[in-house]
């Protein structure tokens, strides 16, 4: 989706500031699928604005500038709901951590360890984010948000259960890369 699309969808829930809509992005249900920075999403704020999708209103705020909170319009809900009927792009992932843990063999066993370790700790986190009561949820985002779940509980255990497979003394044998010598 573009940015301007993910702005919308945000909307949907109800007013907010660009910067309530980062938060969305980064701590409400989007993060793990969509993202977009400050850099992009006050650009597609003002190109939304200019085509009628959205109003801006400026709340002022007692000693700080005044912030401007974005509302969808009803031309920005039939815009957006066009946009769900388009293409979907295929989804993309990206993990630095599974970057690097594919090219294990060349880490030290200290540093796979960290670095399986922590990710299976951003795993366990995100499940104990995602507890909550769900009363009132569309059904579309309990959907999604089930499937979210069951995809990173399913990482959770196939973690516990290969880590010492990355952690294994004959790991670093492995001539599979040039060099076979571990980096420290």
């Amino acid at each position: 989706m573009d940015v301007k699309t993910v702005c919308l969808g945000v909307l949907m829930f109800g007013d907010a500031s660009g910067y309530e809509i980062r938060k969305m992005l980064e701590e409400g249900p989007f993060p793990h699928f969509q993202e977009a920075g400050f850099g992009s999403i006050y650009p597609a704020l003002r190109a939304l604005s200019r085509a009628g999708q959205v109003t801006c209103q400026e709340v002022v705020q007692p000693g700080r500038p005044a912030k401007k909170v974005y509302s969808i319009t009803p031309a920005g809900r039939i815009t957006f709901a066009r946009s769900l009927l388009g293409d979907t792009a295929r989804d993309r992932y990206r993990s630095d951590y599974l970057f690097k843990l594919f090219f294990a063999e060349l880490l030290d066993a200290p540093t796979r360890a960290r670095l399986i370790d922590e990710y299976g700790a951003l795993y366990r986190d995100l499940i104990g984010r995602m507890k909550g009561d769900l009363t009132g949820v569309p059904e579309g985002a309990r959907f999604v948000h089930g499937l979210g779940l069951a995809v990173y509980r399913a990482a959770v255990d196939y973690i516990d259960r290969n880590r010492d497979r990355l952690l294994s003394p004959s790991i670093e044998e492995s001539t599979a890369w040039s060099g076979g010598e571990a980096v420290k």
